[in-house]
């Protein structure tokens, strides 16, 4: 599976961005879907997972409240709304795929990753 991510930007403290990644080239529900993010001099680090079907998703604490993830398997897409940003949030964000309907938080369990789109929050 091919994967395209879009939406990020240059947003204040407290707003919001909604995060999109287009999968294509193979069924879109048989894979597991995550987001991670990488900040210059960090390791990428899990933000966000959802299920084949979206009937479980996990997230990392510092994003509990304010992230949401969800996938419209009709349209191959899965989203990343993120609610209250702030500075920490900033990075290049990245999605994934796992082949498999099961969601985890590695790194090293997603075999097919997206381009990354940059979110930047800053005032």
């Amino acid at each position: 599976v091919q994967l395209q991510a879009s939406g990020g930007g240059l947003v204040q403290p407290g707003e919001s961005l909604r995060l999109s990644c287009a999968g294509s080239g193979r069924t879109f529900t048989n894979y597991a879907m995550a987001w991670f993010r990488q900040a210059p001099g960090k390791e990428r680090e899990f933000v966000a997972a959802i299920s084949w079907i979206g009937g479980w998703t996990y997230y990392v604490d510092s994003v509990k409240g304010r992230f949401t993830i969800s996938r419209d398997n009709a349209k191959n897409t899965v989203y990343l709304q993120m609610n209250s940003l702030k500075p920490e949030d900033s990075a290049v964000y990245y999605c994934a795929a796992r082949n498999s309907g099961t969601a985890y938080v590695a790194v090293r369990e997603y075999q097919h990753w997206g381009q990354g789109t940059e979110v930047t929050v800053s005032s």
